[in-house]
């Protein structure tokens, strides 16, 4: 059995379409060569970056864009375990202590997901809010939930 040392620090971005306003449906992404690995965009946070700037810097490798307006960020981090069969992928790390940012696409904002060799997502689509908690992977779904909840209370969805 390996030896967990720490949780990695790491960025997500809750985001929102354009015309969120008119049609209420998120923006998700599905892990390359991942079936069921539909996720918001997230990643690590380099030691000499602050978590918006981590922010900035993973959506223009994951979609290919950072044309965002943040809305919100969530006030503390939140801490989530790999499951067991990936855990070792990621090592030494036990899980990720997550800041989140609910973020807006911009109009005209474009995705393109093909900005790196290896891309990390091959298909994104919107979803509505319902489609988002069937299609997310499940350990992720309590975090997202969290996330989303306080997003709804602050008024911010």
């Amino acid at each position: 059995m390996q030896e967990y040392t720490a949780y990695r620090p790491n960025v997500a971005a809750i985001i929102l379409s354009s015309d969120y306003d008119l049609t209420r449906e998120f923006v998700i992404a599905r892990r390359t060569g991942m079936r069921r690995g539909w996720q918001f965009p997230q990643g690590g946070i380099d030691t000499d970056e602050t978590p918006r700037e981590a922010l900035f810097r993973e959506l223009r490798e994951e979609i290919g864009t950072d044309d965002v307006k943040v809305l919100g960020e969530y006030p503390e981090w939140i801490r989530y375990d790999f499951p067991e069969t990936r855990s070792s992928k990621i090592y030494p790390f036990k899980g990720q202590s997550q800041r989140y940012f609910l973020v807006q696409l911009n109009p005209g904002a474009t995705l393109n997901l093909h900005t790196y060799a290896v891309p990390e997502f091959e298909e994104y689509r919107r979803v509505t809010i319902d489609e988002l908690f069937k299609r997310v992977a499940y350990f992720k779904r309590p975090s997202y939930r969290r996330v989303i909840d306080y997003f709804q209370k602050e008024g911010l969805l």
